[in-house]
């Protein structure tokens, strides 16, 4: 073991300290990671792209190998419009070499293949760079200097029957975490084919406005994303928390909520939040606001990626992952579903309300927020303190109805207990009709 010590010993110089600043900028390259098995076994296929692989991770599967050839025709259309195709080409080239140290270090985990082949590295970025730029226009989202596409009406990709038909599943899989590409290409290449200085907010807005139209536009003057999937969670996740533990006395420890139909037992009221933001959770009077969620084929895919992301990438902060907790412990039913779909909460597009409450179960194993006590855990203290309070009636076993809920009874009611009473009168004046024949007969007086 000397020399093994010895070998150590003779790297420590005075220049250590460069060493490890080196070393932490290296670190805060970091945005795309491959994830580990530890998360992946819980649902190993939301994290596997299914159409087509950007950046180098996937790259070269064999199942993703009919897209490339999609890939590479993207990039002759794009040359094909250019006046000097030949010179553009070079252009791009050399907008990467400037970059190319940066993008190496974005992947943590980058191959010897790619590392050894700094070439080949940037000749696969910008033709997955250029795909996407195609396929952002092909379905009108496009930077400004663009020209028009020159796609066939049956293009199995291109077209509009393409965007349609084939660019959901791309767009899923442009939420995989392993299937990032860094928007750093994107900003070089729209630079270079548009003449214009590189454009942070330009690039931030095109891409969400492709995987997500009716999404909030990223602020002005935000940075450049990291990628496609950094940009879609921080679309769901602006704005800040509408609550602070300072709202509720700590009681020691974290407390965590009672499901949806408990809830509206005990005299909670449900509403849709005025944003869609992730943040945007809050309870007051006895109302507790939720955004609203569209449940579909993709919605567990892009969850587990985002809070992969967090759990991976130092500083992204916990907003998805406690979302999903929250989430968990309302939705713990069928029931605990169609409650807060009535409320225009919760729109299913996944099939059963137990399904949905499922997805959300599955979501929250072995789930690590750190810190433990999150933003929301305020919100779980608020409901649990109205819960708690001293009520007319036992919280939990029954609620306390509404003038409006009166209403709405006795305004669908009313027929039937109607009815009821007439028959009920019948079946009365009927007894007393056959009691007094029986007296007024012959032989009785």
């Amino acid at each position: 073991m000397s020399w093994v010590v010895l070998d150590v010993d003779g790297t420590l110089n005075d220049n250590d300290a460069d060493a490890s600043s080196a070393e932490e900028s290296r670190w805060q390259r970091h945005s795309i990671y491959r994830v580990p098995a530890c998360i992946k076994d819980l649902n190993p296929r939301a994290y596997r792209p299914q159409v087509v692989s950007l950046g180098p991770f996937h790259h070269g599967d064999a199942r993703l190998l009919p897209m490339e050839e999609h890939k590479r025709r993207a990039l002759r259309h794009l040359l094909r419009r250019a006046e000097r195709p030949l010179a553009l080409v070079e252009e791009f080239r050399a907008a990467m070499r400037d970059v190319a140290e940066q993008l190496e270090s974005v992947y943590v985990g980058l191959g010897p293949e790619w590392r050894g082949g700094r070439e080949r590295f940037l000749e696969m970025l910008i033709v997955d760079g250029c795909f996407l730029l195609e396929l952002m226009k092909a379905a009108d989202v496009e930077p400004e200097g663009s020209q028009d596409g020159d796609y066939a009406p049956s293009d199995p990709v291109f077209s509009r029957h393409g965007v349609l038909y084939m660019v959901p599943f791309i767009r899923r899989d442009m939420l995989v975490l392993e299937n990032q590409l860094p928007l750093l290409v994107l900003e070089r290449l729209v630079a270079v084919m548009t003449a214009l200085p590189p454009s942070h907010e330009v690039i931030n807005r095109m891409v969400l406005r492709f995987l997500s139209p009716s999404s909030r536009p990223p602020p002005a003057g935000a940075e450049l994303g990291l990628h496609p999937l950094a940009v879609y969670r921080g679309s769901l996740v602006q704005g800040p928390y509408r609550v602070s533990r300072a709202d509720v006395p700590d009681t020691g420890g974290m407390e965590i909520i009672r499901p949806a139909s408990e809830l509206h037992e005990a005299g909670v009221r449900f509403q849709k939040s005025w944003t869609d933001s992730l943040r945007d959770v809050r309870f007051r009077r006895g109302v507790l606001a939720m955004p609203a969620l569209s449940v579909d084929d993709s919605t567990e895919y892009s969850l587990l990626n985002m809070m992969a992301f967090e759990r991976l990438h130092a500083g992204a902060g916990n907003d998805v992952a406690a979302y999903v907790f929250f989430m968990s412990k309302v939705l713990d039913s069928a029931r605990d579903v169609a409650l807060l779909a009535s409320e225009g909460i919760v729109q299913n597009a996944a099939g059963s309300d137990k399904a949905v409450a499922k997805m959300f179960e599955r979501m929250s194993r072995d789930l690590v927020l750190d810190p433990p006590e999150t933003a929301l855990d305020a919100v779980h203290r608020q409901v649990n303190a109205y819960c708690r309070r001293p009520r007319w009636s036992i919280c939990g076993a029954s609620r306390l109805i509404s003038r409006s809920d009166a209403y709405a009874y006795f305004r669908t009611r009313w027929p039937w207990a109607l009815l009821a009473a007439i028959f009920l009168v019948m079946v009365t004046v009927q007894t007393v009709y056959n009691v007094l024949q029986f007296y007024m007969m012959p032989g009785r007086r």
